[in-house]
């Protein structure tokens, strides 16, 4: 009698138990740990993360190297759900989406949230000459110049959300764009509708441009349907892969819009601040070994891109006019100082940025070859299709 009662007894408490733990896991979102997909251990912890960018561009590998690194590094106990572009939100909808925690995190950029405010430019290295700094500069003032400190306080006191930063895509230096017809000089941008973004969107548009902002999944169609004359998006491997060189056949580099770019991972506060320290610490260690490691594969895959661009499909690769480029910069700087007359926080960035590269930049310029000139002893042609053509834009 009393084993059979006790048998019913713990049958039903089992049951109750199970039911209350499902509940309890679709009641605390996507960021806690979640029940483990088969093959992994039953107290894996799962994190759902959508990118700016479709699956179809190495961009996204960068993201899918992180997760597996994540993966590695924590013997499964972590596990990185990577989703492309579109899959939950459109992707200029993802810093909201991760701070609401619809997603627990993100693989985006910072330029695109200049519309909350322009200071997110900044922590891209942003445009223009980022006074002289390179990536590893960059990456020096947000690790060892309050970058970092300054990035996280950007997004939770001055635009109040609850996001965790952390560098993590270099994706530059980046090309000028495609275009379809010659440019010779600054003139002959005055009226061409472009698709730019960021605050470079602005530069352009204050130097003659009509510039068009849109996700890089839609360019290629905006371009078939005659709603662009031109784009920038990336260069080499990237526009590749999107069809660039199937609409356009004039492709200028370099570009100062976005020299140095740096792209953000974001996870949302509260799923942050519930893993535990060494999981921080994985996540962390994680990015900026996807920052090492996939950015000098990403360069090869560049020259290869821009070799095929040029004897496979007949794109003229061009160098972009001097004083295209002096323009830039110069309007660059005269936004950007009117944006900090008006922006503290704008104004505490760029001065940050302005400090730190007053120190390393001379220095280097100082210790440092110039690449042009060992490359040039070795490499004296240039790598356009017309030499001749390509050496007039040296300003």
């Amino acid at each position: 009698m009393w084993k059979a009662i006790d048998r019913r007894t713990i049958g039903t408490l089992i049951g109750s138990m199970a039911a209350a733990g499902v509940m309890a896991t679709l009641g605390r979102g996507t960021g806690r740990a979640q029940q483990a997909p088969a093959g992994r251990p039953s107290s894996n912890t799962v994190l759902r993360m959508q990118a700016a960018w479709p699956a179809s561009l190495t961009l996204y590998e960068n993201f899918t190297y992180f997760a597996d690194r994540v993966g590695k590094l924590s013997a499964g106990m972590l596990t990185i759900d990577t989703m492309p572009a579109g899959q939950v939100v459109p992707p200029f909808e993802l810093l909201d989406a991760v701070s609401r925690r619809v997603v627990d995190g993100s693989h985006s950029w910072a330029g695109y949230w200049t519309g909350k405010d322009r200071t997110a430019i900044l922590f891209t290295g942003g445009p223009g000459g980022t006074f002289g700094m390179d990536f590893i500069d960059v990456m020096g003032w947000l690790h060892h110049g309050g970058g970092l400190e300054l990035y996280q306080e950007f997004y939770t006191k001055v635009l109040k959300l609850d996001v965790v930063p952390i560098p993590i895509l270099p994706s530059g230096p980046q090309a000028f764009g495609w275009f379809n017809r010659p440019i010779t000089n600054l003139n002959d941008l005055k009226g061409l509708k472009c698709r730019q973004t960021g605050l470079a969107a602005e530069v352009w548009k204050e130097l003659g441009m009509t510039v068009v902002n849109m996700p890089g999944g839609e360019i290629i169609p905006a371009a078939q349907r005659g709603v662009i004359d031109c784009a920038e998006w990336v260069g080499g491997v990237e526009d590749i892969r999107l069809g660039f060189q199937n609409v356009w056949k004039f492709h200028y580099s370099p570009g100062v819009h976005e020299n140095v770019t740096i792209g953000e991972l974001l996870i949302n506060g509260e799923v942050w601040r519930a893993l535990s320290a060494q999981h921080q610490e994985i996540i962390k260690s994680a990015a900026r070994d996807a920052f090492i490691v996939w950015w000098p594969k990403w360069q090869k895959q560049n020259a290869e891109a821009l070799t095929e661009m040029r004897e496979k499909y007949g794109v003229q690769l061009l160098r972009t006019p001097g004083d295209v480029l002096r323009a830039f910069l110069e309007k660059w700087d005269e936004i950007a100082a009117r944006e900090a007359a008006q922006n503290p926080f704008f104004k505490k960035v760029w001065d940050s940025q302005r400090d730190y590269a007053s120190v390393v930049v001379p220095a280097k310029r100082f210790y440092f070859p110039p690449y042009s000139f060992v490359a040039s002893i070795y490499w004296p042609e240039d790598f356009g299709a017309d030499p001749a053509s390509t050496s007039k834009g040296r300003g």
